[in-house]
């Protein structure tokens, strides 16, 4: 049997779970997917598929092109870039894996701080000999915009109310007493973005939510206010937020997801000024992967074993 365990970026899954205790071949793929031919050449003759979170999507038609496989695991408990509906069709059993809300709310803060102090760009400067070249904003007494109350947006908005700010909160579906619940108040969308001093997206991406934040929202933002997206690239019409970088019609905006990933080399947030950006690091820690890759063996031996665990299709 022929496990394939995909996008290991670090080149550190290996270390993580007891993967001798799965009877097969293991192999470990340290670069992205580049496209569907590259998926079906390097899955060949793999009864088994681990994939990390939603770096590689399967499709109805990627999963045609992939006869072999008998079981795809995918870290995290659920998994947008699975086509759940072909996978049963094709008898594939997909599986998951428990995950944490810890780091990627960790990482919502520590890219708040770095675009609001600057700090990407004052750790250049000391390293060039300068010295104090920035003015930093201010947390206290401020208002933080949480865009999405689930598990992320709650524990993010908690954090905030640590930091003294003033939290208010909007979903498509997001009521008072549930805003009450998570310390927070509940407004409209444009009250929000028109009022926030940070907007943080958490949202889950679907066709209605695609675009969420787009040139309307961005225009009634203000000019001292920052954006931060840890969610999802696509929730953000990104032709309006470069735009608005441009323009400097507001103070930052720090990202850690994007419409394609990896980022292409050339793509023009790079160059933007007024921008902190990391490459899809919300999840990427050691705590999770402790999490994340001994499930996926214990996954692929309950599988085994006849007894599929925390199955998704």
């Amino acid at each position: 049997m022929r496990v394939l365990v995909l996008d290991d970026y670090q080149e550190v899954a290996a270390g993580y779970a007891a993967w001798e205790t799965v009877p097969a071949d293991v192999a470990f793929v340290a670069r992205p997917v580049v496209d569907d031919d590259d998926l079906v050449a390097l899955a060949a003759g793999a009864e088994v598929i681990v994939a990390m979170r939603e770096r590689t999507a399967f499709t109805a038609t990627r999963l045609a092109g992939l006869p072999d496989l008998r079981l795809l695991v995918t870290t995290g408990k659920a998994n947008a870039a699975i086509d759940l509906a072909a996978a049963r069709e094709q008898g594939v059993v997909v599986s998951g894996t428990d995950s944490s809300p810890a780091a990627t709310a960790e990482l919502t803060w520590g890219l708040i701080l770095a675009c609001l102090r600057h700090i990407p760009a004052e750790d250049a400067a000391m390293r060039k000999g300068g010295w104090q070249t920035t003015v930093g904003g201010d947390l206290a007494g401020r208002r933080l915009g949480v865009v999405g109350l689930g598990r992320l947006g709650a524990q993010v908005a908690r954090i905030g109310t640590a930091f003294g700010m003033d939290v208010v909160a909007w979903s498509q579906n997001l009521d008072a007493p549930r805003a009450e619940e998570a310390g927070v108040r509940a407004v409209g969308k444009e009250e929000l973005f028109s009022t926030s001093d940070v907007v943080t997206l958490h949202y889950k991406l679907s066709d209605r939510s695609r675009g969420l934040v787009g040139a309307e929202e961005l225009s009634v933002m203000r000019p001292s206010a920052i954006l931060v997206n840890t969610s999802r690239g696509p929730l953000v019409d990104t032709d309006a937020l470069v735009r608005t970088l441009q323009e400097e019609r507001i103070r930052g905006v720090a990202l850690d997801v994007y419409d394609v990933e990896p980022l292409p080399a050339d793509h023009i947030l790079r160059s933007l000024p007024r921008t902190v950006l990391t490459p899809h690091l919300g999840y990427v820690t050691d705590g999770t992967y402790r999490v994340f890759y001994p499930q996926a063996v214990d996954a692929i031996l309950a599988w085994l074993a006849g007894s599929p665990v925390r199955r998704l299709a």
